[in-house]
């Protein structure tokens, strides 16, 4: 099965051509979409110096967020599987092999890399920052959440890898800009009665001096969605 992997772009310049090898040297029958989102750091020049067969390549003539981007990929998105991968290091391109597993073997139509259930915890004990933890359990408030609301029975709801059959998600109805995607896709999946599969996967996290860009504020933005959605379509 081809796989689409859709990676939103946003001042990474200094990322993104480490991130394109690991995912270049995935050994799995690929189209590499990569949306630029509006990138003012040079990220937006490498792109359109890239030469590659698998890419296809978007542009964003402002930056709306990852949510618009993503939804950007998937109107692009021509293989049997669609993977959103950040474009950052924090996640492991290694880990596909495992996370189209399921949809190949027709065990699921939605897959969700576990953090938890890989390195996460350990990862957590390592770092022993304040803001780690913060970002540690607003993603237990938001999986909590998601599992009461909508009976997702899952133990990573925010996580980056998220993984579909194609026709799914084509089929569903976003409306997200930032980084609500997570828990409206999550909401809507769960709502058209797609049960989601989790593998654990591994998990290098950066800090906001390293570039992280969520913050405090989308947390709270995750948390409407999930309310709001689980009342309307």
């Amino acid at each position: 099965m081809k796989i689409s992997v859709i990676i939103p772009l946003y001042n990474e310049i200094n990322n993104i051509q480490e991130l394109f090898n690991r995912v270049d040297k995935v050994n799995l029958e690929k189209e590499i979409i990569i949306v630029d989102d509006g990138s003012k750091d040079g990220s937006r020049e490498w792109l359109k110096d890239l030469q590659h067969p698998d890419v296809k390549k978007v542009y964003h003539e402002k930056n709306y967020g990852k949510g618009k981007a993503i939804r950007s990929g998937i109107e692009h998105a021509t293989g049997d599987i669609v993977i959103v991968q950040d474009a950052d290091l924090e996640y492991d391109p290694n880990d596909y092999y495992e996370l189209v597993k399921p949809i190949e073997e027709g065990k699921a139509n939605v897959v969700y890399g576990s953090r938890i259930k890989g390195n996460l915890i350990k990862n957590m004990k390592s770092k022993h920052t304040k803001a780690y933890y913060e970002y540690y359990y607003g993603g237990k408030i938001l999986t909590i959440l998601a599992n009461i609301l909508y009976n997702a029975k899952i133990t990573d709801e925010p996580t980056c890898y998220k993984v579909f059959k194609t026709d799914i998600i084509k089929n569903i109805n976003l409306k997200c800009e930032r980084f609500e995607f997570c828990p409206e896709v999550t909401a809507k999946v769960r709502k058209k009665g797609h049960k989601i599969y989790e593998v654990p996967i591994k998990y290098n996290p950066r800090t906001l001096k390293e570039g992280k860009k969520i913050k405090f504020r989308d947390g709270f933005e995750a948390v409407w969605t999930l309310l709001k959605y689980k009342f309307k379509d």
